[in-house]
This record gives structure tokens, sequence and C-alpha cells, in this order.
């Protein structure tokens, strides 16, 4: 518990706990309720690969649009996996100073991240179009 030292009217120092303090039942319900929602979307991109890989088997469907939803599963899945590690170490925060200094490793991480990946879908994407390329 972070707590801190306060003077009350009549001038003794008391000990105060941190507004900001989250009870150990609280985080440890919204650890939980991190990890469901992470097994949850783990679930659901099985089915999504499946599906995707299901579309590159019918006939007439290029390889470049298979390379294409390949490449757009894989950035959905680091994305939302950050996110699920964001929201975990949240749930772990101290204070909200280290909840922003989260926040913003976070935020830099990430738009290098979509820089990096808008490269990556760009070029799969024009490769796709171009003809005999796939």
């Amino acid at each position: 518990m972070v707590e801190t030292t306060l003077t009350n009217p009549t001038g003794i120092m008391t000990m105060a706990a941190s507004p900001f303090e989250v009870p150990n039942d609280l985080r440890d319900f919204a650890e939980r309720s991190v990890e469901q929602a992470r097994k949850a979307f783990e679930g659901f991109l099985a089915v999504a690969q499946r599906t995707a890989g299901a579309a590159g088997d019918v006939p007439g469907v290029q390889g470049g649009v298979k390379n294409v939803a390949t490449h757009v599963l894989t950035y959905t899945e680091q994305n939302v996996n950050a996110a699920f590690d964001l929201a975990g170490k949240l749930v772990r925060a101290k204070d909200p100073q280290e909840a922003f200094a989260l926040q913003s490793e976070y935020l830099k991480t990430q738009l290098t991240a979509l820089q990096t990946q808008a490269k990556e879908l760009g070029a799969a994407l024009q490769k796709s179009v171009t003809p005999g390329s796939h």
C-alpha cells in the first residue's frame, strides 16, 4: 500500500493510503480478466487463421491474396498481444506515473511497429497486384 504523510487540522502528522492504490482483489480480478480476454482472442485468431488458410485453397484465389491475408492476421496478432501485454502491466502499475510511463513506452513501440507493418503490407499488396510476381 502506498502511504502519504498528512498533517491533520490539529497539526498531528498521520499516514493515509494513496487514493491511487488499487486493492489486491480488484487487481487480481483485472489480471484474470485480461488473461481471459487474451485466451478468447487466441481462439478467435485460430479460427481466422484456419479460415484464411482454407480461402487460399479455393480455386481462383491468387497466392498474393493469401499472402496479404497472412500479413494482416500476423499484424493483428502482434498488435493485440502488445495491447494485452500493456493491459497486464497497467494492472500491476504501482502509481499513475508508472502507468503513464508504460503507456508512453507502448505508444512509441506501437508507432514503430505500425510503420514497419504498413511498409511490409504495402509491399505485399503491391506484389499481389503485380502480374507474374506471385
